[in-house]
């Protein structure tokens, strides 16, 4: 059997099928191709964004500063007190009487020896008449015993009197006389009963409310006084200070560490914190601490002729406690804390950075913290801009108050 023979032109199926999968890896390669492209740009647009977000390079960042200097400073310390009046006087009886008048304007001022109650005195005047006549009388006996006396003297020299009859006319003018001195302080005691009976002002100042009205029994020496009179201009400022403070101070003046302020104004804070216009001075210093507080008693005598302070009224004084020369005082913008209670500054080193100082304050003085440790003259203490700064971080420093042209050199050191 003869097989029919295949033309040269025919195709096997095995090779269609290897005809018709051939285009397939082409199509995938192109496609694989393409998302690599597209991942590419990607990246490449990505590297652009962060390129143009990083910050360049920052140069040194403008801070201000002051630059410590020594200087001497009076310390002061700000202490409580209550007003109370130059002088007081409570205006009592001392005869016992019926108020006829009174004489004066309750919260007027009166001067010492102006008359402000009047009592009867009829009784008084009695008295005082009565007195009078037993003068009258005593100096009558008098005269007639002088009299006596001088006869008998010169009947004594004749030898017409006995000795003893001339010793008792001299007796009987010895008492006579004793007895004109007995009347005269008679008078004189009615006298000052009457007086007492115009109640006079003891001082000058100004007078409270009457206790009594007119027709009031009054009695000597009651216990209920009928007014106060008090002396305003000038007038008593009590302060209290702690024992412990007035120790401190002594320990500080005994080292040399202050040096005493000597009589240094005291400035007065009325209650809504405005200032007193007129300066006192420290009049004395109690030598007893109360048990029950421990503090003593600051006395300040003020001027007061508008009559501004008035017995009671609470107060604040600054007084002066002591000299420092020498001494650094720092902005309080210029100091931070820390959460445990530290104290810390920024300056501006000879290097041009920031550094960070622990530091030591004391006190305020104005507006500035005196400086204990940690800060010496010629240092310059940051005081503006600290939120763009860190310890280390390079800045131009400009000294607070001059104008910005550069920056500031440091000043010698001092030893």
């Amino acid at each position: 059997m003869t097989l029919p023979s295949l033309s040269v032109g025919a195709r096997s199926p095995s090779r269609d099928v290897a005809a018709e999968a051939a285009p397939m890896p082409s199509l995938e390669s192109a496609r694989l191709r393409c998302f690599l492209a597209l991942i590419a740009i990607s990246a490449t647009l990505a590297g652009c964004g962060r390129g143009e977000q990083s910050p360049p390079p920052a140069g040194p960042v403008p801070v201000t500063v002051v630059t410590l200097q020594p200087q001497e400073i009076t310390l002061t310390r700000e202490l409580p007190g209550r007003v109370t009046p130059y002088l007081v006087a409570e205006v009592r009886p001392q005869v016992n009487g019926i108020v006829a008048r009174r004489l004066f304007e309750e919260g007027a001022t009166v001067k010492a020896g102006q008359p402000l109650y009047q009592l009867d005195d009829a009784l008084y005047q009695a008295e005082l008449a009565s007195a009078q006549a037993a003068l009258a009388r005593a100096e009558a006996t008098l005269n007639t015993a002088t009299l006596n006396a001088r006869r008998s003297a010169g009947l004594v020299a004749i030898k017409a009197v006995s000795q003893q009859d001339d010793e008792n006319a001299r007796a009987a003018l010895q008492q006579a006389e004793a007895d004109r001195a007995a009347a005269q302080a008679a008078v004189q005691r009615a006298a000052v009963t009457v007086g007492y009976a115009r109640i006079t002002a003891p001082i000058s100042g100004r007078i409270g409310k009457s206790s009594v009205t007119q027709g009031a029994l009054v009695t000597a020496n009651q216990e209920a006084p009928l007014a106060t009179v008090q002396q305003l201009d000038p007038i008593y400022v009590d302060l209290t200070q702690s024992s412990a403070e007035l120790l401190n101070l002594r320990q500080a003046l005994a080292s040399g560490k202050l040096t005493s302020a000597g009589n240094v104004p005291v400035t007065i804070a009325l209650e809504d914190g405005t200032a007193y216009g007129h300066q006192g001075k420290l009049e004395f210093s109690d030598v007893t601490v109360d048990p029950g507080t421990g503090s003593y008693l600051l006395r300040v005598v003020v001027p007061n002729p508008d009559q501004v302070l008035l017995p009671g009224t609470y107060v604040r004084a600054q007084i002066g406690t002591g000299a420092r020369s020498n001494a650094l005082l720092v902005p309080q913008q210029g100091v931070a804390r820390d959460a445990r209670g530290g104290t810390t500054a920024l300056v501006v080193n000879a290097e041009g950075t920031v550094e960070a100082r622990q530091v030591t304050v004391s006190r305020v003085v104005g507006d500035r913290w005196l400086v204990e440790d940690g800060l010496a003259p010629g240092d310059r203490v940051i005081v503006e801009g600290l939120q763009k700064i860190r310890p280390g971080d390079p800045v131009q420093a400009t000294e607070a108050g001059a104008a910005p042209d550069g920056p500031v050199t440091t000043p010698p050191q001092q030893p």
